[in-house]
């Protein structure tokens, strides 16, 4: 074994020093990227369960309650008629909680046909 030298003494300190912000920021990026993803599927499967209710004749609050209990709080439901079918759109945040103040936003959108 060779004996250490003096001037690297402190090297795995310093470049954990370095390293260390950089792995949390890497996890930081993670961990938002998952939580996009989250919200990107609540909102579609929101937009379906509205759609198909518009579909058959729901009226609007039962549509609004649907997607409320399916995409999560802070969703905001817009049902746009495009004559025989309809367009339902379903926008909310992606973050909450501690989280709540980043001002990203999942979309999701489903068409269905208005039965006669």
């Amino acid at each position: 074994m060779r004996p250490r030298d003096r001037s690297e003494r402190g090297a795995v300190t310093a470049e954990l020093a370095v390293g260390l912000p950089v792995v949390a920021l890497l996890l930081v990026a993670v961990l938002t990227l998952v939580a996009a993803s989250a919200a990107q599927l609540r909102a579609a499967d929101a937009a379906r369960a509205g759609a198909r209710m518009v579909a058959v004749g729901e009226d609007e609050t039962a549509v609004r309650a649907a997607v409320a209990r399916v995409g999560g709080a802070g969703a905001e439901v817009t049902v746009i008629p495009e004559g025989d079918w309809v367009r339902v759109v379903v926008t909310r945040p992606v973050a909450g909680g501690v989280l709540a103040g980043i001002p990203l936003e999942a979309t999701g959108g489903a068409v269905a046909w208005v039965e006669p």
